[in-house]
């Protein structure tokens, strides 16, 4: 009998390591799933669609395996340059991962959308998929078990089989472990691919442009909802500061697509943007764990979502 370094346990069962996505609508809750299986706030969560435009990488460390999840966009239907990028984003990191988890809120029937994403899933046949039913605690028992029949339904008329159906609420956090229980086992075998600490491999600067876009989105999603572009110029430790003392500056833009946008923003004597200002920077404080200087400035690049080469500049 071998002995593996020391361990006063046999472990049973093999170490397991990979990739899950969440796919779903726009708001189907992919990104607060994410962040309660990590525990942390990783992906950005609004209440509005279309706010991940990165692809988040929220970590799940657990003694058994390593759970990485990659956090796509909403795919929709393209109008715009952004939207078909984004699309092709999508069904890249499908054909990638290891598992994908298809969000379906409780608490609305399912519609087009479903289908139109439930037929693209279809077509991608190595990969086992899992139906997450999420929301539930919007819902009483019987809607939930006639979602749960309807899903069911929804991959024979497509012709494959779920290999889960779980109901979860990350809000109420009911059964969020136990999803993590059943990716699991569906992952290769192997070793951890990231060290310990880590939650998230996105680079801390695409991590605070999107903590100050959500901010700045905050009340005025009506009116700019997909208009606002954030990138982080610099971050630099400021100078002459006691080592017990440091202070990072952190120098971003918020851009937006029309000068009428400006007053929006700004707000009446700079009050809102002052407002996104303290909002984000407790919020990058509680990210990075050090003080910082936040300096804020809005530019208007017009029509950017639909201009190849701003989009490139803007990272996307």
């Amino acid at each position: 009998m071998s002995v593996r370094h020391q361990s006063s346990e046999p472990s049973e069962a093999p170490h397991r390591a990979g990739f899950a996505c969440f796919v779903g609508r726009p708001n189907a809750g992919k990104s607060t799933l994410t962040n309660a299986l990590v525990g942390q706030k990783v992906a950005i969560t609004a209440n509005q669609p279309q706010t991940t435009r990165h692809t988040v990488r929220g970590i799940v460390h657990r003694p058994d395996a390593q759970l990485i999840l990659v956090d796509t966009p909403g795919l929709h239907k393209p109008r715009t340059l952004l939207g078909e990028r984004l699309n092709d984003v999508v069904r890249t990191t499908w054909a990638e991962v290891d598992v994908i988890g298809f969000c379906l809120p409780a608490n609305e029937k399912l519609g087009p959308g479903d289908r139109f994403i439930a037929k693209e899933l279809a077509s991608i046949k190595k990969t086992p998929k899992i139906a997450i039913v999420t929301k539930t605690d919007l819902v009483d028992s019987k809607t939930l078990a006639e979602q749960l029949i309807a899903i069911d339904q929804l991959g024979k008329e497509l012709g494959f089989e779920w290999a889960e159906i779980v109901p979860v609420s990350a809000v109420g956090d009911m059964q969020v472990g136990l999803l993590a229980d059943l990716i699991v086992p569906l992952l290769p075998e192997g070793p951890a691919l990231y060290p310990e600490g880590d939650l998230t491999d996105e680079p801390e600067q695409v991590m605070i442009a999107e903590l100050i876009r959500e901010a700045a989105l905050e009340g005025v999603r009506d009116e700019l909802p997909h208009s606002i572009a954030v990138v982080v110029e610099e971050m630099l430790p400021r100078e002459d500061r006691p080592a017990d003392k440091p202070l990072l500056d952190i120098h971003a833009f918020v851009y937006i697509e029309r000068p009428s946008q400006k007053g929006i923003i700004i707000g009446p004597k700079g009050k809102r943007l002052k407002d996104v200002g303290i909002k984000s920077r407790k919020q990058i404080e509680a990210l990075l764990g050090t003080p910082v200087f936040l300096d804020l400035h809005v530019k208007v690049a017009k029509d950017w979502q639909r201009d190849p080469r701003q989009l490139r500049k803007l990272g996307f």
